[in-house]
């Protein structure tokens, strides 16, 4: 059943490696400078976003104990032609729970600063906590697979999708799902896993947390993402700090 599938994919969430954007379009090249791909051991595992000039965000799912990341920024194509940058501190919501994907939400501090370009910059993200309106129109971008079974795309994918009411959300997802802490989306595409920014005019409100389990192309699910807006003081505390 749908309910299975949901909780199954909970339990192997940490253990998937491919992911990607489900009838979406390429993307123009580096139409979204702020797109960084994370990667392990030169492969890449997850999407993030940059959101100022040393801080990425991503999911906290996509770390795993002991394993070193990277990031490349400036890639359409994240094969070639783009810039390695080593991790400083990661940065694991403490709150982060791996099996109900609560608070999954994690920041990674790069090296160096990267420097602005044509092909970097950072996105914005909500000023203060509060819902997204049903029925906004926004959009999802990353690499990897296109279909449940299809092969992987190294160029950015990007597609637009539709806020659903938190109230129906609940109804669909039950008791793993928080109406104060996630948000979902739906439409005629979305993704099939690990992370990249929910993007609303133009600002980064949500990064993506599970889905429905080996059914991309067709879910009958909504795809849910964790709530930027709700881990502001969290998010704000870091980047000030500067460790």
């Amino acid at each position: 059943t749908i309910k299975i599938n949901k909780l199954l994919y909970i339990k192997q969430n940490k253990l998937k490696s491919v992911m990607g954007i489900v009838n979406g379009t390429e993307a123009k090249p580096h139409s979204r400078p702020y797109m960084v791909s994370v990667q392990s051991d030169n492969k890449h595992k997850c999407g993030g976003f940059l959101v100022s000039e040393e801080f990425v965000i991503t999911a906290a799912h996509c770390f795993k104990e002991g394993e070193k990341l990277t990031v490349v920024v400036g890639a359409h194509d994240y094969t070639h032609g783009s810039c390695h940058m080593d991790v400083k501190f990661y940065h694991i919501h403490p709150g982060y729970e791996s099996k109900s994907l609560l608070n999954d939400i994690m920041l990674l501090q790069l090296h160096e600063k990267v420097n602005k370009s044509k092909n970097v910059n950072w996105i914005s993200i909500p000023k203060k906590n509060k819902d997204i309106k049903t029925k906004v129109k926004c959009s999802v971008a990353g690499w990897g697979k296109k279909n449940t079974k299809g092969a992987a795309s190294a160029k950015l994918m990007e597609v637009d999708v539709t806020i659903i009411d938190a109230k129906e959300c609940k109804k669909y997802w039950g008791k793993n799902y928080s109406t104060s802490r996630m948000l979902c989306a739906g439409g005629r595409g979305g993704f099939c896993q690990c992370d990249r920014p929910l993007v609303c005019n133009n600002v980064a409100v949500g990064v993506v947390s599970f889905n429905e389990l080996n059914n991309c192309n067709s879910p009958k699910l909504p795809n849910v993402y964790t709530k930027i807006s709700k881990f502001l003081s969290w998010i704000k505390r870091h980047l000030k700090k500067k460790c």
